[in-house]
């Protein structure tokens, strides 16, 4: 399954030395120096063992002392990492985490930045990524799945309500926590000050993720709004969770583009409940009639005690308001496209 990739040299993370005075162990009247601590042992992390490296960053975990917890650390080489993605995506990514607090997302704690290097502080999620959780059970049945689902639902609109867009949303990054709780991870691609002006919606010209999980827009090259296309992508989440799978094939793009333009199909094994069907089918679908969240929330196979009469009202007027201010937008951005999906060339 694609996706960036996060394999990294781990003897590049190690050696960066703090500035701050040496530690010294006193012994009669003199003092032996020790060696200097480094510049995470200065801000009380311990490292500990890796869990994720790539081309220029590595994930470790590391023990808190401020915290008192394990956190995860990503370390960035500013000698390995593009220029666009140090001036450009690691800002943007830190500013937009900054400002987020909710259960289903990971929780930023801190960034640090050296001359070589930057470190971004997050909570450490100890049961792995949804994607682990699906090889491991082949499938994931529906009460669990629906669990999974509402909590990414509710976390992709908690950040849409605030203006921010995920572009990333896959198997891969979503972590679990110690209560096998759904944790949205990696804004890498995200992008914030994105909410409507005056009933205007600004349309994306970066196309970034990952194939299996991009919308027939974003595979097209059209401006898109990144809205409409984090749905859809948490519509194939949805799909690989009930059956495994996924449920179109990315090793081709001309193939791939054709599927996602054609009404998704399933398999026969596993079962799946036609509700769910039914609510896959309405995610992955054209962008004119593809499902909003408010609609997805109050699905019957997502929520199957339906709201009550005045609640039903207010639902249908929020839906009405979305399907008429879709129709303003406007183009921001630069036009890139990368048909391998890995980097964003900007």
């Amino acid at each position: 399954m694609p996706g960036p990739d996060i394999r990294a040299d781990d003897n590049h993370v190690l050696g960066e030395r703090s500035t701050e005075p040496t530690a010294t162990v006193h012994s009669g009247v003199e003092a032996k120096a020790e060696r200097k601590l480094t510049v995470l042992e200065t801000h009380g992390y311990i490292l500990g063992r890796t869990i994720g490296s790539g081309s220029y960053a590595t994930v470790k975990v590391a023990t808190s002392d401020r915290h008192n917890c394990q956190v995860a650390i990503k370390i960035i080489s500013k000698f390995q990492a593009p220029g666009d993605y140090l001036k450009k995506f690691l800002p943007r990514e830190i500013e937009v985490v900054k400002g987020l607090k909710h259960e289903n997302l990971i929780r930023f704690l801190q960034a640090i930045e050296t001359t070589h290097r930057v470190y971004i502080v997050m909570e450490y999620a100890e049961n792995g990524s949804l994607l682990d959780i699906i090889r491991k059970d082949q499938h994931i049945d529906e009460a669990r799945g629906r669990r999974w689902f509402r909590q990414l639902v509710e976390a992709v609109d908690y950040c849409h309500e605030r203006g921010v867009v995920h572009r990333d949303i896959k198997c891969e990054n979503l972590l679990m926590d110690h209560g096998l709780n759904i944790k949205l991870s990696d804004f890498g691609f995200a992008r914030g000050h994105m909410k409507p002006k005056n009933g205007v919606f600004a349309l994306s010209e970066t196309f970034c993720g990952s194939y299996a999980y991009a919308s027939p827009e974003i595979l097209k090259g059209v401006p898109y709004r990144p809205q409409d296309s984090d749905i859809w992508s948490m519509g194939v989440v949805l799909y690989a969770i009930v059956y495994g799978r996924l449920p179109f094939d990315d090793t081709n793009y001309t193939q791939l583009l054709k599927q996602v333009q054609n009404k998704v199909s399933f398999p026969r094994d596993p079962k799946v409940s036609a509700e769910c069907r039914k609510l896959i089918t309405k995610i992955l679908a054209p962008l004119k009639i593809r499902s909003k969240i408010p609609q997805i929330l109050v699905d019957p196979w997502l929520c199957p005690n339906p709201p009550g009469k005045d609640e039903d009202t207010d639902t249908n007027q929020e839906n009405a308001h979305t399907s008429k201010d879709e129709i303003k937008s406007v183009n921001i951005g630069t036009v890139t496209f990368d048909r391998k999906m890995e980097e964003v060339k900007i």
